[in-house]
């Protein structure tokens, strides 16, 4: 394998390679609130006992109804769903109801949060814990219940075929994923 040249860029830049949610919640009044949300990751707390962990800058609504109740969907953006995504992420709760895109939404199976219906694969989730970082709130969320594409089921934990969800991959700008690669192991 060749050397790769480097150079230092500073550290304003960064190579966070996340994929694309909307998180889904419920406002005071009852109605639904959607946000796109980048900083979303997951640690095992035991055995396979998942935790997603969410990261929620400033003081946007979703982050203040699941610091109230803790309830939330995480709804995988997948290409299609692009225009949704940029939609939420241009408007804000505060300026009204973000009615003027057309999207259906139903109820959580195990949890009362909004869903889109248009995502592939979507989590159910309660907020268990929450850190304070300067203007951020990491959330530390139980996962209630997985809704997948019936086209995209899993075998197992390690089985996700990213290529039928195709998700949306941020990292400053939106790509998408266009090929398998391989398996753990299929390269040694």
């Amino acid at each position: 394998m060749a050397a790769v040249r480097r150079r230092s860029i500073g550290t304003g830049f960064s190579v966070a390679i996340q994929p694309a949610f909307i998180i889904g919640t419920v406002n005071e009044d009852g109605s639904d609130n959607f946000a796109p949300i980048t900083w979303v990751s997951a640690t095992c707390e035991k055995s396979d006992d998942y935790l997603l962990v969410i990261s929620m800058f400033g003081s946007k609504m979703t982050k203040l109804n699941v610091l109230r109740n803790g309830m939330l969907s995480v709804n995988l953006v997948s290409r299609d769903m692009l225009p949704l995504m940029d939609y939420f992420g241009t408007r804000h709760a505060k300026d009204g109801k973000k009615d003027a895109m057309e999207y259906s939404v139903s109820r959580g199976l195990k949890a009362d949060v909004p869903v889109l219906d248009a995502s592939r694969w979507v989590y159910e989730c309660k907020a268990v814990k929450a850190f304070e970082t300067g203007e951020s709130t990491t959330f530390f969320c139980r996962i209630l219940n997985v809704q997948c594409d019936e086209n995209a089921v899993p075998e197992d934990t390690f089985d996700v075929d990213l290529t039928r969800l195709d998700p949306v991959i941020y990292s400053g700008r939106y790509h998408s994923i266009g090929e398998f690669l391989g398996r753990i192991g299929d390269f040694s």
